[in-house]
């Protein structure tokens, strides 16, 4: 029953969200899963000792990671964005170039620089979101009223 709370609340986010917001949240995921794929090795090389049973989640979380990112590349608007945009696909085609190396030879550092990084624009994005979010209820749409 909790679960359906949840999974609700989380589709009406998502349906209720700003372009900006959306960004925010991909921005978000992508940053937990690296996290979880860096708990993730931390417990597969703890004591010095591979954990091969750690080995298929974290690709899993690294493999989210970089579809995100991919979804990330997808929603740029090179016309609008301009050399902005292309740097941000530049940097995104970097991600997953990293996080494809990293998943291979399981190296924590190389994720947890693209995580820093994915934590950076997230802050960022968020300080957009927050402000076009104020500028939005300063110049609210004007509504139709249809009743008679």
């Amino acid at each position: 029953m909790a679960y359906n709370a949840v999974s609700s609340y989380k589709s009406t986010s998502i349906k209720t969200a700003s372009p900006s917001q959306l960004l925010v949240m991909l921005y978000d995921g992508a940053v937990r899963q690296l996290d979880v794929a860096i708990d993730l090795l931390d417990e597969y090389d703890r004591n010095g000792k591979k954990d091969p049973s750690k080995i298929e989640p974290i690709g899993k979380a690294v493999v989210k990671t970089q579809n995100i990112v991919t979804e990330l590349m997808a929603s740029l608007d090179f016309d609008q964005g301009g050399e902005i945009a292309q740097n941000l696909f530049n940097l995104y085609t970097w991600f997953n170039r990293e996080l494809t190396d990293a998943n291979i030879r399981h190296d924590r550092q190389r994720i947890t620089v693209v995580r820093n990084l994915l934590s950076e624009l997230r802050g960022a994005w968020s300080e957009v979101s927050v402000k076009l979010a104020s500028v939005e209820k300063s110049n609210p749409v004007p509504s139709v009223n249809i009743s008679y």
